[in-house]
């Protein structure tokens, strides 16, 4: 396994579940609303991570896709306006060389003091990766993306100089002045539900993504990179209040007056992609008993939003005891959104993670 040997070096000490949340680079505000295009709120992107900051959040996925900014710019500025917050940057092989990859990622560790870890995506849509001039299949983009952490892990060993020469990629004595700050590499996350991206994830990542599902599904669906020494993780939103009553009043409210053009344009993106994950995702949904995967899980709202939109429902104390359920099915890190993401993220930090680790105390006390 290319990534073992640091791998074990960048696992948290703790056993508690770690949670991250999204930073809002779409400008979606409401579960059925369009995406804000053509337009950048950058100083509210600035404020939003200096709260994340403060709440302590543990990482912002700064997400990828030609209908938002590119994060790589946003980063850098991102990191010199907060102090603890890491970054999780979401990049896909094939657009940048892996040696100027490693090369930005190893100076942006220097400018955040190592707060930046990498989710990389082998991409959803063949018309969307056309626009950037790519337009290999499915299990060759995982293959792309094999050779592509292969040369990162090298890099990050110090090998120099590195030739390498495969079926994507060929360099040939290549080297980076400027290693990965603290002479490590960054916690390195594979996003996908195919067994090809399992694969990929264990043999050079650190945690397998995948979008949600109850904790029963992610149990079945994490067996076999639990098996295998790998991490797993799962990306959702949240919908926390006092009571449920109010938590579902509020979901009502958020799925009230759709944008059917915009349900339209996801469905036909949906019909183009070769995502397993994605199409699992739109599955899962289409077959949920009146929009619910179970009582807590809602899956409505993905026909408006994709995968990420599982949402888990309820009042404090049942998110958190809901919650709590996927770390026995084997999970051990969310990335979390909300309608709208700023004000979900402080009720999360501040009234459902509170109790959330009390569940985490109490179970380990048994």
């Amino acid at each position: 396994m290319v990534a073992s040997s640091l791998s074990s070096q960048l696992r948290s000490d703790s056993d508690e579940l770690r949670v991250h949340w999204n930073s809002p680079l779409s400008g979606q505000q409401k579960a059925t609303g369009k995406y804000t295009i053509g337009q950048l709120d950058f100083d509210g992107i600035v404020d939003f991570a200096r709260e994340a900051d403060d709440l302590g959040v543990d990482s912002l996925l700064m997400g990828i896709g030609y209908h938002m900014p590119d994060p790589l710019p946003m980063l850098g500025a991102l990191v010199r306006e907060t102090e603890r917050v890491k970054f999780l940057l979401a990049y896909r092989p094939g657009l940048l060389s892996p040696t100027l990859f490693a090369q930005v990622v190893n100076t942006v560790s220097w400018m955040s003091d190592g707060r930046i870890s990498l989710n990389l995506v082998a991409g959803t849509s063949p018309a969307e990766q056309a626009y950037y001039g790519d337009f290999l299949a499915h299990d060759e983009r995982y293959a792309r993306s094999n050779e592509f952490l292969e040369i990162l892990h090298r890099f990050w060993s110090d090998e120099k100089p590195l030739s390498y020469e495969g079926e994507h990629y060929r360099i040939k004595d290549a080297q980076i002045g400027l290693g990965f700050k603290g002479g490590s590499r960054p916690e390195i996350y594979i996003s996908g539900a195919s067994e090809v991206a399992q694969q990929t994830a264990v043999d050079h990542g650190d945690c397998w993504l995948r979008y949600g599902d109850t904790p029963e599904g992610m149990a079945a669906a994490a067996k076999s990179v639990l098996t295998q020494g790998g991490r797993v993780g799962t990306r959702m939103h949240v919908l926390a209040r006092e009571t449920r009553e109010e938590a579902l009043a509020d979901l009502a409210d958020l799925m009230g007056d759709p944008d059917e053009n915009h349900r339209k344009m996801i469905a036909d993106a949906v019909a183009s992609s070769d995502s397993v994950a994605v199409n699992t995702s739109f599955q899962l949904a289409e077959a949920a008993e009146a929009d619910w995967l179970s009582p807590m899980l809602y899956s409505g709202a993905v026909a408006y939003r994709g995968g990420p939109a599982l949402c888990v429902v309820g009042s404090y104390e049942e998110v958190a005891a809901y919650l709590y359920e996927y770390k026995a099915a084997g999970i051990s890190e969310f990335i979390f959104s909300g309608w709208p993401t700023r004000d979900e993220m402080r009720i999360f930090y501040t009234r459902v993670l509170p109790l959330l680790r009390e569940h985490e105390r109490a179970g380990q006390k048994v």
